[in-house]
């Protein structure tokens, strides 16, 4: 019985596999797609949901795929949030940013996490704009995960929710795909739309004009062999292990301890500790694999390069099974209030952004800006993309500052996400709001008190 289970599993992702190559073809062959950067695995994700048994019916396949489909977010999230740590360093191996350069990341730090936390606040406040919705009590978090975290972290809010037996959890994992896939279209679009505006009133100072898009960035592949990136040092010889398959071991074996100790934590019903979730632990394991390799200075045996392919390659089954089991009649209830969150997100995400980053970063405040943009709406890279159609050739120093705040944000964020979703149920939609709002203000008066700290108070942007 459980040979052809698991064999019913492989042939579900190999629909899923099919339909993400099918993507890559319709991304480059399409115009719409090129121009709006709209992934291959969205583009996958949203045919097999139109000819699937929600839409079309066409698919010739069981309905209990869909099912498995909808609980693969949540299962594939937890080796990506456990990565995170994995080759962590603050330390940039290039010797051509200057330092100075590299104390924009505390000011960024606040910015980026009050802007994520932030998001939270304009979601929850759904509640008072939709008072007669019977909107559920958790409602409106899904803007932040659907945005900064992604289609992916929409499996941690339905690992959340079913942990807690609340009936909702399907329906709060679609909003949030929901939301992510509004985030990462929406944000390009207005990345770019800024990108011109900025380019036109001197604010880039590498693009002198609008961009000029690479043909590889607009299909989605390089063409030419010499031009194409590698994704990583080959850190092991392949008689004794596979490089991805080392990796992938590290990985893993995070995730299976992380089970083993949420499983010895509930046996013996330990407090607060047994309602951390599994992704939380798998995070910290993270953190003491790491610590231990560094330890035995075995750190050349890992590649963050590798690493990050292995985790974006989860993310992208991730985003396609989201999408393919979104539940379109259950979300359909709740569109108004899920667009004009979006909408807010929108609005607020950038006004914060532009704000913060031209009057408190020094040297190359919109190329970081822009990137951080593109995280906050979408992944992260999402901002990479935006980031080299103002800076194509990669030449400042905001990729690096990019990269370090997002691995460190990152860790802060998903550490504080279970205290922000179980908010709501535990003190009320209210408190949810100012505690957030608070919250979201003390990060951003970090980024405004350590940048006059590290430039000076004359310093008033640039």
């Amino acid at each position: 019985m459980s040979n052809l289970i698991l064999t019913d599993f492989l042939k579900s992702l190999g629909l899923l596999g099919a339909f993400l190559i099918l993507g890559v073809f319709i991304r480059a062959k399409f115009k719409i797609f090129q121009k709006t950067f709209i992934p291959a695995s969205i583009i996958g994700g949203f045919l097999i949901l139109i000819l699937g048994p929600q839409c079309l019916n066409i698919l010739p396949v069981p309905s209990e795929w869909f099912k498995t489909y909808s609980l693969l977010p949540g299962i594939l999230i937890i080796p990506v949030v456990a990565s995170i740590p994995l080759g962590l360093s603050l330390n940039s191996n290039s010797n051509k940013i200057d330092n100075n350069y590299l104390k924009n990341l505390f000011p960024l730090f606040g910015i980026i996490l009050g802007v994520s936390v932030f998001q939270f606040a304009i979601g929850y406040s759904a509640h008072l704009i939709f008072p007669n919705k019977n909107l559920y009590s958790t409602f409106g978090a899904e803007l932040s995960i659907g945005f900064v975290g992604g289609h992916g972290t929409a499996g941690i809010l339905s690992n959340i929710l079913s942990d807690l037996n609340l009936p909702y959890w399907e329906i709060a994992q679609g909003v949030a795909t929901t939301t992510a896939t509004f985030g990462i279209v929406g944000g390009i679009l207005i990345g770019i739309i800024l990108i011109n505006w900025a380019a036109r009133n001197g604010y880039t100072q590498i693009l002198k004009k609008p961009a000029d898009i690479p043909e590889s960035i607009r299909i989605g592949f390089e063409k030419d062999i010499l031009k194409q990136n590698s994704i990583g040092r080959e850190t092991t010889i392949s008689s004794s292990i596979d490089t991805v398959a080392f990796h992938s071991a590290l990985i893993f074996t995070a995730c299976g301890l992380a089970y083993l100790l949420l499983s010895f934590i509930k046996k013996f019903k330990i407090p607060v500790l047994s309602s951390i979730t599994v992704w939380a632990y798998a995070m910290i394991i993270m953190f003491i694999i790491w610590g231990i390799i560094n330890k035995l200075k075995l750190s050349h045996l890992v590649d963050t390069k590798v690493k990050s392919k292995i985790s974006s390659s989860f993310t992208e089954y991730a985003i396609i099974s989201a999408i393919a089991s979104l539940p379109i009649k259950a979300i359909s209830n709740y569109i108004i209030p899920i667009l004009v969150i979006v909408f807010l997100g929108y609005f607020f995400t950038t006004l914060i952004l532009f704000y913060f980053c031209k009057r408190f970063l020094k040297e190359y405040w919109f190329e970081q800006m822009i990137s951080v943009l593109g995280m906050s709406t979408g992944v992260f890279l999402t901002g990479v993309l935006l980031l080299r159609i103002c800076d194509p050739e990669l030449e400042s120093p905001a990729l690096t500052n990019y990269s370090i705040s997002y691995t460190v944000t990152g860790i802060i964020y998903y550490a504080l996400l279970n205290i922000f979703i179980l908010m709501p149920l535990n003190y009320g939609i209210f408190f949810s709001i100012l505690m957030t709002s608070f919250i979201s203000f003390i990060f951003l008066l970090f980024s405004i008190i350590s940048s006059r700290l590290l430039f000076g108070k004359t310093f008033k942007g640039n």
